[in-house]
């Protein structure tokens, strides 16, 4: 199970995204990006947050620690922005929360050379997850200590959105044109073979474990959140296994709007790869 920790401050909030996540303290001395259960986007971010930042750390990619997170919005008291007070009062309780990494920079796909193997192992697992949201637009992607670091997957998994897809969402293709890894020439092949092999029920019956009860309850159509779980396991299980099939790789598309979820759309534009 994730750690849990309470929020004793809150420092700032980071305006890049729509859910106007902050960086707050918390009192295992910790600083934490903390994401909130009031943002407009719901709890199904932060259900994917956990289960694809699991995810990928049990693969041996680089993302940052996950905590539970307890918030008291007394603690908003003294914030003078009138939209972070709102976000703070609607979101007391049980949030998340993400290990800060203190002088990290935005990954420039000029500045900082990735090889075909890391390239190929961060495309497999953004098309196992459907990651609508690494792409040149906006690479969700850090650098610290001269290492790639992968962050913000709640836009993951958009099958939970609608649960009667999942079906089909578990062999639908996964066009990678536009991810930024894209120009480094991702050995895809190398990647599934390394990965494939390695999700297993077991491994997804963890992970989902992982996500809070009340994130999970009241889902329509699932009479528990343990039913809810095991969809997750049951789609990313059926992914697993045809996805390394079904990865495109062509020339990336240097107008086309993006195909992130309109929640999404509020996100600043990157400057786009040459």
């Amino acid at each position: 199970m994730l750690a849990e920790v309470t929020a004793t401050r809150y420092v700032t909030p980071l305006r890049e995204g729509g859910s106007l996540p902050g960086i707050v303290e918390a009192d295992d001395l910790g600083t934490y990006i903390m994401k909130f259960t009031g943002a407009g986007q719901g709890r199904k971010t932060l259900v994917a947050e956990i289960i694809c930042g699991q995810l990928g750390r049990r693969l041996g990619l680089r993302v940052p620690d996950l905590v539970r997170m307890q918030l008291d919005p007394v603690i908003g008291l003294s914030e003078p922005d009138q939209e972070v007070q709102e976000l703070l009062k609607a979101s007391g309780g049980l949030n998340l929360g993400m290990d800060y990494l203190p002088g990290s920079l935005g990954f420039d796909p000029l500045g900082f050379e990735v090889s075909a193997r890391q390239a190929g192992r961060v495309v497999w697992f953004d098309a196992l997850i459907n990651n609508v949201d690494r792409s040149w637009r906006n690479p969700n992607l850090l650098v610290w200590h001269g290492e790639l670091w992968l962050i913000d997957h709640g836009a993951a998994m958009i099958w939970h959105h609608n649960w009667p897809t999942a079906e089909k969402a578990s062999v639908r293709p996964y066009n990678a044109s536009d991810h930024v890894l894209a120009t480094f020439g991702p050995d895809i092949a190398s990647a599934a073979d390394e990965f494939a092999p390695q999700i297993t029920e077991e491994l997804l019956t963890g992970i989902a474990a992982d996500v809070p009860d009340e994130w999970l309850a009241d889902e329509p159509g699932f009479d528990s959140p343990d039913a809810l779980r095991q969809a997750y396991v049951n789609t990313l299980l059926a992914r697993a296994r045809t996805i390394s099939d079904h990865i495109a790789l062509g020339e990336p598309t240097k107008d086309k709007p993006s195909q992130a979820p309109e929640w999404l759309a509020g996100k600043p534009p990157r400057r786009a790869v040459k």
